[in-house]
C-alpha cells in the first residue's frame, strides 16, 4: 500500500468517492487517508480471475454477489474502504448499495511481496471486525500455498494451511476444490515474490 501523491487528507467517504472518480488508479481509504493500489504480477491477476470465475459459477443460482478487485468493501462500522482481489456477499443489506459492499462472508487477497505483511496483519484486523465474514483466504502467487482464516461457530479464527495435493474447503459458500485448480498453468518460482 502506497500513500497517494497530491491527494487531500482526512476525507469523508463522500469526498473520497468523488475524488477517486477523477483518478486513473484505485485507492483505498483508511482513517481518512488515501492509499494508491499497486498493480500485481501476471500470476496475481490470473489467480484473482480464477477465484472470481469459480465463485461466480458456483453461486450462479443464488442471490450472492461475487466481486473482483473493482468492488470496494466498506469495513463494517467504519469509514474505511478496501479493494480485495475477490469477495462474496450473500447479505441482503449489500443489495441496497451501489458503490461498495459491507457484509462479505468471504474475502480473498492474492499476496505480493509488498502487501503480504499488511494483508496478514492490519488488513485482517480490519476485516475481522465484520460479523458476516467467515472465510479470509491469503493466496501465494509464487508457490502452491493458501492460508485460510476461518471463523468457527464459537467466533474463533482458525488458520488452515493448504499445500499441493490439498482440497480447499470454504464453508462460507459451501465450496470445495483442489488447490491445483487455482494454480494450473502458472509459472511458479518460490521465494521470488512479485
Amino acid at each position: 500500500m502506497i500513500v497517494a501523491k497530491d491527494k487531500p487528507t482526512n476525507l469523508t467517504p463522500e469526498e473520497y468517492f468523488a475524488w477517486e472518480e477523477q483518478q486513473l488508479e484505485k485507492h483505498e481509504l483508511i482513517d481518512g487517508q488515501v492509499y494508491a493500489m499497486t498493480g500485481g504480477s501476471v500470476n496475481h491477476s490470473r489467480i484473482a480471475i480464477r477465484f472470481t470465475t469459480m465463485f461466480d459459477t458456483h453461486l450462479d443460482a443464488s442471490s450472492c454477489i461475487t466481486g473482483n478487485s473493482d468492488l470496494r468493501v466498506n469495513i463494517a462500522e467504519t469509514n474505511n474502504y478496501t479493494y480485495p482481489d475477490a469477495s462474496v456477499t450473500c447479505d441482503d443489506r449489500d443489495k441496497t448499495t451501489t458503490q461498495y459492499i459491507t457484509y462479505p462472508c468471504l474475502i480473498v487477497e492474492v499476496l505480493s511481496k509488498t502487501t503480504e505483511a499488511y494483508d496478514r496483519g492490519g488488513k485482517f484486523r480490519m476485516y475481522r471486525q465484520n460479523p458476516a465474514l467467515i472465510d479470509y483466504l491469503l493466496v501465494s502467487s509464487t508457490s502452491i500455498e493458501i492460508d485460510l482464516y476461518h471463523k468457527n461457530d464459537a467466533g474463533d479464527w482458525l488458520i488452515i494451511n493448504y499445500k499441493a495435493g490439498d482440497t480447499i474447503e470454504l464453508k462460507s459458500i459451501n465450496l470445495n476444490f483442489p488447490i491445483e485448480q487455482v494454480y494450473r498453468g502458472l509459472t511458479l518460482e518460490p521465494g521470488n515474490g512479485e
